[in-house]
């Protein structure tokens, strides 16, 4: 009991130290230098890709007739970037800093039939243009109450649909002008400045002009030399069939308090900051709390066990028990479909330490949304190379289920469950290409991707398989007979399924909550920067796996039913059943997709983090059980 009290104490003050980090200020590490900008230095405005949270479809900023530089140039993206669909690239809006521009026109176009098609369903479905300048996304204050800091929508609308006054008929109007809002923080004594944020405001404006179009017409909607500008989308300019588009911007640059390394923190901001906080705090403690009432039933019961076990003197006393103790001849049999379970316990080895160091950099701050695509990117290598704890787990325990052939399991492992996914995903990339998204993968990262596979993961996980079968085989504790013991008939709460199904519950219910901020983050277009909070689901996920799987485990022993192996997997690991079915209940009432190839991909997606989070804690109920099984029956005197 003393090693309990301890180790719950422990975690309390673990909880309290990242939750003190958490409500400071933080400082990122976001992987690029500050650029320090004097005055009149040029600023290149960069765009990035059109995103919905109606289609989760990007496309390319220049797939919509919008006004191109001379020369359009693509960004070196990274392997996450192109993944997520990032498509950067130059734009014809440039500033000078700290030099304020009004009604500057980009360009002027006519839309004829196919453009008014394009530009229609893309502000049906709500598209989002997103920009950047130094590496910050563009942004739209909406704001709250005056004590509040306004909260930020990444990318604004291509455009919007209304009504004019007295009719019924909606109509599309497009967001031609912006008002670009740049704020610095400047250095007193070298009067540089450093960029630390960039808004804008959109408006639709039908901009006019007297008599025939060249280079220097003035507008008379809006004119730099008599001060006039856009305030308003009074006269919005209306998406038609031989329409004339002008675009115009204006640029205002704002000095601020805010310091660069502290620019992103209104970014990361979210809505109903309390609600979240009080929410993950409360299901936190109430999931300790049960974990710990938990684990001091089993302790007692257990010590009460093993102390009546250790009395008994005689054969025939012994034989008169019931419960654990009397299927110890059979409790460490080689179970049904070994090499399978051995391939997936491997594979969540592989996962869990892939977790378990992407979080701790993404704690310290590594892991920024400053790095575009760096979570990604990160998860990916260290998957790569997480392999061989995979192939040393995995053939540790089938050389312990008396196995010879260590290369067949490497293979299994190195395929198995990458060659599931790899299929999934290729055949939600075909779709993806089908519809002329950016978000595609193109062939040169797929075959990225199949090298990092085959000529990384694949060795490392044969390497591991050696290791770990030149390794002495683990031995049980207790000796196995050669005729396996008859299991009496159990009672219906003791079947496999129902007790598979409920234990699931809790390791759901420890994680629910901030599973919906990670899916509101992914499929909303959100950020997600509460990694502290994270590490500490992750922490008691990991507890309420094991002690539900453990207390599970105990009560099939005491019925006298040995097969335990499979069942301690697939215990915890029913929560990813729970998991999917809540992201059905999330889709369909939390999100707008209305198109068949956007449900697709988001069923497809979610099948894999399924699929994922099966493996992963199914691995944590399989260990915790393992060990269990061992510490009790090296624990009791066996003839």
């Amino acid at each position: 009991m003393g090693s309990l009290a301890i180790s719950n104490v422990f975690l309390v003050i673990c909880i309290s130290s990242l939750l003190f980090c958490q409500t400071s200020h933080t400082f990122y590490l976001p992987g690029v230098a500050p650029e320090d900008f004097r005055w009149g230095d040029l600023l290149n405005v960069k765009v990035n890709k059109l995103t919905s949270v109606k289609t989760q479809l990007p496309y390319s900023y220049y797939s919509l007739p919008f006004c191109r530089p001379e020369t359009i140039v693509d960004s070196r993206e990274n392997l996450g970037e192109v993944l997520r669909g990032d498509r950067i690239e130059n734009s014809p809006y440039v500033f000078n800093m700290r030099q304020p521009q009004l009604c500057n026109v980009v360009c002027r176009t006519t839309l004829d039939a196919n453009t008014v098609k394009q530009f229609k369903e893309k502000i049906e479905d709500e598209y989002r243009v997103n920009m950047i300048l130094d590496n910050l996304p563009l942004v739209v204050p909406l704001p709250r109450s005056e004590q509040e800091a306004p909260l930020y929508q990444l990318g604004f609308h291509v455009g919007l649909k209304g009504q004019y006054a007295g009719s019924k008929d909606e109509t599309y109007f497009l967001h031609n002008h912006l008002s670009f809002t740049v704020k610095f923080h400047r250095d007193e004594i070298t009067d540089s400045a450093r960029i630390v944020g960039f808004e804008v405001t959109p408006f639709s404006v039908k901009h006019e002009y007297d008599g025939q179009w060249n280079e220097n017409t003035r507008l008379t909607t809006c004119d730099p030399h008599a001060k006039q500008t856009v305030s308003s989308s009074n006269s919005p300019l209306e998406v038609g069939d031989n329409q004339e588009v002008i675009f115009t911007y204006d640029v205002n640059f704002q000095e601020s308090d805010v310091k660069w390394a502290s620019r992103w923190d209104h970014y990361l901001l979210m809505s109903d900051n309390q609600i979240h906080w009080f929410s993950i705090v409360n299901s936190l403690m109430i999931v300790l709390f049960l974990s710990g009432m938990v684990a001091m039933i089993m302790l007692r019961t257990l010590y009460r066990d093993i102390s009546k076990y250790n009395e008994l003197e005689t054969q025939e006393e012994a034989q008169e028990e019931t419960g654990w103790k009397l299927v110890h001849t059979d409790v460490f049999r080689t179970p049904v479909h070994s090499e399978l379970l051995c391939v997936f316990v491997g594979t969540g080895v592989q996962f869990f330490a892939m977790v378990l160091v992407t979080m701790f950099f993404a704690v310290l701050g590594f892991l920024s949304p400053a790095n575009r695509g760096g979570l990604m990117t990160a998860m990916l290598f260290l998957w790569v190379f997480m392999g061989l704890f995979a192939g040393y787990s995995s053939c540790r325990l089938y050389k312990m289920f008396k196995g010879t052939e260590w290369k067949s399991i490497a293979l299994r492992t190195s395929f198995f469950f990458p060659g599931t996914v790899f299929a999934v995903f290729f055949v939600l990339n075909a779709l993806i290409w089908g519809q002329k998204s950016s978000g595609a993968v193109p062939f040169g990262t797929m075959s990225a991707l199949v090298v990092l596979w085959f000529g990384i993961s694949v060795p490392l996980v044969f390497a591991g398989s050696y290791v770990g079968f030149r390794k002495p085989a683990i031995e049980p504790p207790v000796k196995t007979n050669k005729i396996p013991r008859q299991i009496p008939e159990q009672p219906w709460y003791m079947n496999n399924l129902f007790l598979i199904f409920i234990g699931g519950i809790l390791p759901f219910g420890a994680v629910f909550i901030e599973l919906f901020f990670i899916l509101t983050s992914i499929w909303l277009n959100q950020f997600y920067y509460i990694f502290g909070f994270l590490f500490i689901v992750f922490i008691i996920l990991l507890i309420t796996c094991a002690e539900i799987t453990i207390v599970l485990c105990y009560f099939q022993l005491c019925s006298e039913d040995y097969l335990w192996w499979w069942r301690s997997f697939l215990t915890s690991g029913s929560s990813a059943f729970y998991i999917f079915l809540y992201a059905a209940f999330y889709f369909f009432t939390k999100l707008d997709i209305t198109k068949p190839v956007s449900g697709a991909l988001y069923f497809g997606y979610m099948l894999i983090a399924a699929y994922s989070f099966f493996v992963l804690t199914g691995t944590i109920g399989f260990y915790a059980c393992f060990t269990f099984t061992r510490l009790i029956y090296a624990s009791v005197k066996i003839d």
